[in-house]
This record gives C-alpha cells, sequence and structure tokens, in this order.
C-alpha cells in the first residue's frame, strides 16, 4: 500500500485540460474527492476555504463571463482568443473552484490560512489522481479579477486558490524536467 502511494506522487503530473476528456467524476466520487481536500492542515479549525463545483452547462457561464470581461477590456481579441476565453472552463468535464477565505484572525496568520487552501488544492488532485482521474491547476487572469470573483459570487476577501480541472487522459502525459534535488535542497547538521 505505502509502495503504491509512493509510486502514485512520483509519476503525479498535469495534464492540460484540453487534452481531459469524459466522463469525469460521479456526484459521490467528487464528494469523496471534496471530503479528502478537506482533510489538510488547518490551524485554529477555521476551514478557511470553500469549494465551488463547475459541471454542465455552469462552465459555459463561466467561460461565458470570462470571454464577457476580456472584451470589455480588448474589444479587438481576435477569433482564438475569443474562443480560448469561451471554453477556459469547459474543456475537462469537472472544474473545482477552490476559494481561500483566509481574513484577519486574532490567532491564525493569513498566510497559514491561505496555505491550508494551497494544501486542499494539492490533496484534490492527489486524490483525483489516485482515483484514476488526471488533473490540471490553474490560476490565470480570471482567478486575480474582482470583477470575474464578485460576478460569480465571492465575497470581498475571498480569493480563487485555484481551478481545478478532472477528466480522464486522453493519452498518457509526458513528464517534464523536475529540479534537481541537490538545487532545491539544504541539508543541516548540528
Amino acid at each position: 500500500m505505502t509502495a503504491d502511494i509512493l509510486a502514485l506522487l512520483r509519476r503525479r503530473r498535469s495534464v492540460n485540460p484540453a487534452a481531459l476528456k469524459g466522463p469525469g467524476p460521479s456526484r459521490s466520487e467528487l464528494e469523496t474527492l471534496l471530503s479528502i481536500a478537506s482533510r489538510v492542515p488547518d490551524h485554529g479549525k477555521l476551514a478557511p476555504w470553500r469549494f465551488v463545483v463547475l459541471e454542465g452547462a455552469a462552465r459555459e457561464r463561466w467561460g461565458r463571463l470570462a470571454l464577457d470581461l476580456k472584451l470589455a477590456e480588448r474589444p479587438e481579441l481576435d477569433a482564438v482568443a475569443r474562443d480560448q476565453e469561451l471554453n477556459r472552463f469547459s474543456q475537462a468535464p469537472v472544474v473545482v473552484a477552490v476559494v481561500s477565505r483566509a481574513k484577519e484572525h486574532v490567532k491564525i496568520p493569513q498566510w497559514e490560512q491561505v496555505l491550508s487552501a494551497g494544501a486542499a488544492c494539492m490533496n484534490l488532485v492527489v486524490a483525483a489522481n489516485a482515483m484514476g482521474f488526471a488533473t490540471s491547476w490553474f490560476t490565470d487572469w480570471c482567478a486575480y479579477d474582482r470583477r470575474f470573483a464578485a460576478a460569480v459570487g465571492l465575497e470581498a476577501f475571498e480569493r480563487f486558490a485555484g481551478f481545478i480541472h478532472i477528466g480522464r487522459p486522453a493519452a498518457t502525459p509526458e513528464d517534464r524536467a523536475r529540479p534537481e534535488l541537490a538545487d532545491v535542497t539544504t541539508w543541516l547538521h548540528e
């Protein structure tokens, strides 16, 4: 069992949303995934994150909103860029928006709350991969755009930690170069 978990973590990689096909996770599978995503370090038991699950037409509505906001800034947007915005959330069968709810707290620093939301994203990614799905964790411009956030119902203090695209890989993804351990590790003794 331990070897299986380590093997999964060693081979996990992101798959471009355009290469994610259906079927996506069922409602029951999504509930399992979100329960696992919720089991992250959470100092103070604040649950400083929440999930918005996009399926079906909801994905197209968010894509239409992204396109409309982009066109308001750049009406000259070409057809390829328009299509990219319109389909931003509809390439994968399911997209889970992980929303960070970090705010001032008397004991718990906001940074710890933000890290908890990031851990929820990673737990969701790993759990979905363990369940046989492939994923991609994206942000991009609309994750940082307050107009977009307000239009989809985020409160003023909320931020997107990421959009987790979930589906089945159309092909086995190629791995990419990873950093050399020696380049990213400092060993201290004594």
